[in-house]
């Protein structure tokens, strides 16, 4: 029989998720990438610093997690030493502390938290000013973005639960993300996917179903679609290789504003040349801040827990980096709201700003996976729901799917 073809744009994660799920479909997959390496915000940087765009984890309670080790896509992994996963510290009110306090503990164990109102709002009905904005400025560690605390209450709410999840969730790749994207890129070829780097497709194949997996401001110049926006986070990322001094922390997390600062060569000492130490970090910044400003924060988190870092440094980057690091839903809406993933005509969405639930690169791999159970017909995937209207929170707020 002759295999229905499915076409692919974009070759990051959402893209190869794609790719690989429709081959073991049984469709005949090419997938597209205009530059001339896979990866996407997954990109590892050659050496000598082995970095990625901002700090990158994955969640093992996850959906993705169990879809890529049932592949044997995981391993290896880079195991947390214990002397390193005792070293998180967290900037409060101008000192470090090694707890975050129980007031954020106890926050995070409400499950009441509604879509229509911000996180502040609805934080202080269960916790003093000081806790709630506190509890609010962690979660820029799963967001990206200079206020958490404007955000939706129950947006801001699940990502204050995983992100405080014990033991923690956060697991590391070996020799960065790079090798995911290799292993993922080579196990779809093997499936028989077709992949083209270097080949920018300004128009939609005529053949369809097609699944668009980029960037949404890149898609919306695809589909000619304006309707293809969502609310994103403007992030300083800072990139910075010290030479190593014992006692330096694993990570860093500001409490008095967004921020977070982490020792990658902690986990995987490869990253990094012999006796350096590669730091990645990120903080928020408003749409009227510069990238100073986020740089002038980030570096208050330095002095404060990385001793003589500026006469240890060896190497340095910052960026900034505009909407590219996920979805951020304001209040009154949910990720039910973002850009529906079928957009009709055999033209299908993936990406980490669609209509598709969990964290940060979960909701690319979700909605890789519902793009291709769509396209093929192989009948919708569990992990999201059909456009409706539903009813979230206490409140009875009510969710418009687009």
């Amino acid at each position: 029989m002759t295999r229905r073809p499915l076409t692919v744009v974009g070759g990051g994660f959402a893209g190869l998720t794609a790719a690989i799920s429709a081959a073991e479909a049984g469709a005949a997959v090419t997938l597209h990438e205009a530059h001339r390496t896979l990866g996407g915000r997954a990109r590892t940087a050659d050496g000598p610093y082995l970095t990625n765009e901002g700090p990158h984890a994955l969640y093992n309670r996850g959906p993705h997690w169990p879809w890529l080790r049932q592949r044997g896509l995981l391993e290896p992994l880079a195991p947390l030493p214990l002397r390193d996963a005792a070293r998180l510290r967290f900037f409060h009110r101008g000192t470090l502390h090694r707890q975050p306090g129980l007031g954020i503990l106890k926050l995070r164990a409400h499950r009441d938290a509604p879509v229509d109102q911000d996180f502040l709002t609805w934080g202080r009905t269960h916790a003093g000013e000081a806790t709630v904005r506190a509890a609010a400025h962690f979660v820029g560690v799963a967001t990206f973005h200079h206020d958490p605390g404007s955000l939706s209450a129950a947006f801001v709410q699940e990502r204050l639960r995983r992100t405080t999840t014990l033991p923690p969730e956060a697991r590391y790749l070996a020799g960065g993300w790079g090798k995911l994207i290799e292993r993922m890129a080579q196990h779809a070829r093997d499936l028989g996917v077709r992949i083209e780097t270097g080949a920018r497709v300004d128009a939609l194949p005529e053949d369809r179903p097609v699944v668009v997996a980029t960037h949404l401001d890149s898609a919306r110049a695809l589909l000619g679609d304006d309707r293809l926006r969502w609310t994103g986070a403007r992030t300083v990322l800072l990139d910075l290789a010290v030479r190593t001094r014992r006692g330096d922390p694993f990570a860093l997390s500001g409490l008095d504003f967004p921020g977070w600062i982490e020792r990658f060569t902690g986990p995987d000492p490869g990253l990094a040349p012999r006796g350096e130490q590669l730091l990645q970090g990120q903080v928020g910044i408003g749409p009227d801040e510069t990238r100073d400003d986020g740089v002038a924060r980030a570096e208050r988190l330095l002095d404060a827990g990385f001793r003589d870092w500026r006469e240890r440094t060896t190497w340095r980057r910052t960026s900034l980096s505009n909407g590219r690091s996920g979805a951020v839903d304001l209040p009154g809406t949910c990720w039910r709201d973002r850009p529906a993933i079928d957009r009709g005509d055999g033209v299908y969405l993936a990406g980490d700003q669609v209509a598709a639930p969990g964290v940060l690169c979960e909701v690319s791999f979700t909605s890789a996976l519902e793009a291709v159970s769509l396209a093929l017909g192989t009948g919708r995937h569990p992990c999201t729901a059909p456009h409706r209207t539903t009813t979230t929170g206490t409140t009875g707020t009510t969710a418009r799917v687009r």
